[in-house]
C-alpha cells in the first residue's frame, strides 16, 4: 500500500445546510484551519479508520503462530457448513 498524493489536483463539491456550514465553519476556525482543510483532514482520518480493519491486521507473535498452524492444517470436510451454504438463504 503506497503513500497518499496530498498534492490538490481534484475538486469535491459538499451540498450543506445553513446550520451544518456554520457549524464546520466554527470548527475550522478553532483549528485555524479553513473549511476546506478542515474537512480535507476530517475525511482522511474518518477514511482511514473505515477502512483500517480491512488494510491492516496486526497479531501477536502467538496469534501470529495460531493462525500460521491454521492455514498449514489439512482440508477437512465440513457437512454442515456444506448444507448450510447449499440451502437457500433468507434473502432468496
Amino acid at each position: 500500500m503506497g503513500t497518499l498524493n496530498l498534492s490538490k489536483s481534484e475538486r469535491i463539491d459538499v451540498r450543506a445546510s445553513s446550520a451544518v456550514k456554520q457549524l464546520l465553519q466554527e470548527a475550522a476556525r478553532s483549528c485555524h484551519k479553513n473549511v476546506s482543510e478542515f474537512l480535507l483532514d476530517a475525511g482522511v482520518i474518518a477514511a482511514n479508520q473505515a477502512l483500517s480493519d480491512r488494510r491492516r491486521f496486526e497479531l501477536s507473535d502467538d496469534q501470529w503462530q495460531a493462525f500460521q498452524q491454521a492455514l498449514d492444517r489439512p482440508v477437512q470436510a465440513k457437512p454442515r457448513l456444506k448444507k448450510l451454504l447449499s440451502e437457500p438463504g433468507v434473502l432468496g
